[in-house]
């Protein structure tokens, strides 16, 4: 029997790395699960709005009110200028990870898979033998508690941050928002200042170099700890060395309460990662003008 010392801080189904399927090669269960994940939300979109109704139906009243709400909340951040080419992605990426974080919670994610089940289980919920080679491969994992994935995401958004500040503000006009002075100072004060204005560019620029990496570890961390959790709960009956049938009963009971939680921190992470995303858009698109008004 694995002692719970040994047993508990492995119990997790996602990591920085994620296990390829047999005999697919690059292709990995958290790839696995962002495909099913995008298709689902695709066949669900596109049922809801096949045959759109004056009086709609419960899903087409259902993805009209949330892309109504969205994109009012969106609205309200980044204004009604830039709104328009900045929901697509922002949305996108709510409903992408709202949908991802709570199908890690679906029985079955992590457990389910290829192989036999060892002692030895890795961080990423793969069991392997003495020689590091797997033994067990999940074919389900959540997409977001892959680094992988986190990271892509961050990266896309920066891309389209970049080319919404560029297109808004214009190559030159992005440069001096980041180096230039702020808050309309003129004359004598604004050259006295100008060396404070570029130092500060400097640091922001560091800063937005590291946007990419705080976005993904930060949704990263919280799904990843989530999942731990739930694993870990799961298996404490067996690790304690409850008999086989309190050990079942206790894998259901036990995780049971971190369910609810895990659902509004699914929900709540999924708000964080578009949220902050929207803000670092509406501070690279503002006009001088328009932050006095």
């Amino acid at each position: 029997m694995v002692s719970i010392e040994s047993a508990l801080p492995m119990l997790a189904a996602g990591g920085i790395g994620a296990p390829t399927l047999p005999d697919l090669g690059w292709f990995t269960n958290s790839i696995f699960v962002a495909i099913v994940v995008t298709v689902a939300i695709l066949l669900f979109t596109r049922m809801a709005t096949k045959r759109m109704e004056l009086i709609p139906g419960g899903k087409q009243n259902f993805v009209e009110f949330l892309i109504e709400f969205l994109y009012g909340q969106v609205e309200g951040i980044v204004g009604k200028h830039v709104a328009p080419r900045a929901f697509p992605l922002l949305a996108t990426i709510f409903i992408f990870v709202l949908v991802s974080n709570w199908f890690g919670l679906i029985p079955g994610v992590g457990t389910i898979g290829f192989g036999e089940k060892t002692a030895a289980l890795s961080v990423d919920s793969s069991f392997k033998d003495a020689d590091g080679n797997y033994t067990f491969v999940p074919l389900l994992r959540p997409s977001t508690a892959d680094l992988n994935m986190t990271l892509a995401l961050a990266v896309v958004f920066m891309c389209v941050w970049l080319y919404l500040s560029i297109s808004e503000l214009g190559l030159w006009g992005t440069i001096v928002h980041i180096f230039g002075p702020k808050g309309g100072v003129q004359g004598a004060l604004k050259w006295g200042l100008m060396i404070v204005f570029f130092v500060v560019g400097i640091i922001e620029v560091v800063s937005i170099m590291f946007r990419p990496m705080s976005l993904s570890l930060r949704l990263l961390g919280n799904i990843y700890a989530g999942e731990t959790l739930l694993h870990t709960m799961g298996g404490l009956g067996e690790a304690l060395g409850f008999p086989g049938w309190l050990a079942k009963i206790s894998s259901v009971i036990f995780p049971l309460p971190f369910y609810f939680m895990e659902i509004l921190v699914g929900a709540l992470q999924a708000t964080v990662f578009s949220l902050l995303c929207a803000v670092y858009i509406k501070l690279s698109t503002t006009h001088e003008g328009e932050e006095h008004h």
